[in-house]
């Protein structure tokens, strides 16, 4: 089995949350979906986990962010290709996200930067590496 990673996100309204991560393409796992919890499906290998703020005190033993002040963690999706990036990024605003930067060209890559409901902060881009400058 290869490996998997469950990013695990406090949220204010799971409700909201979820319909927000459908709308940018997520779909749910009603096998780990319940009234404090919802598992919401990327890849075969990338989950994000919306857990109400109760849900998700149970696993930390410290305070939940504040995520309208900072920024723990930037969480960054490889898509397959700058339409796709593009179209993610489109829906999430479309959704209630919040554009926090201009979109990047860095030639190699281009980038996309919003925050969802909650303010968590994702970067969704497209990487080209035959493109990636030779040393």
């Amino acid at each position: 089995m290869k490996s998997q990673i469950f990013i695990n996100l406090p949220v204010k309204d799971l409700a909201k949350a979820m319909a927000f991560y459908t709308q940018i393409g997520f779909t749910n796992n009603p096998q780990f979906t319940d009234e404090t919890a919802a598992c919401m499906v990327f890849s075969e290998e990338i989950f994000v986990m919306l857990l109400t703020h109760d849900k998700f005190k149970n696993f930390i033993v410290k305070e939940i962010a504040d995520t309208s002040k900072t920024c723990a963690v930037i969480n960054s999706l490889s898509l397959e290709s700058v339409t796709k990036m593009n179209e993610m990024a489109d829906k999430a605003v479309q959704a209630g996200a919040v554009e926090y930067s201009d979109a990047k060209d860095y030639g190699f890559m281009q980038q996309r930067s919003f925050e969802d409901l909650d303010g968590h902060c994702w970067e969704v881009f497209f990487m080209d590496m035959s493109k990636f400058p030779k040393q």
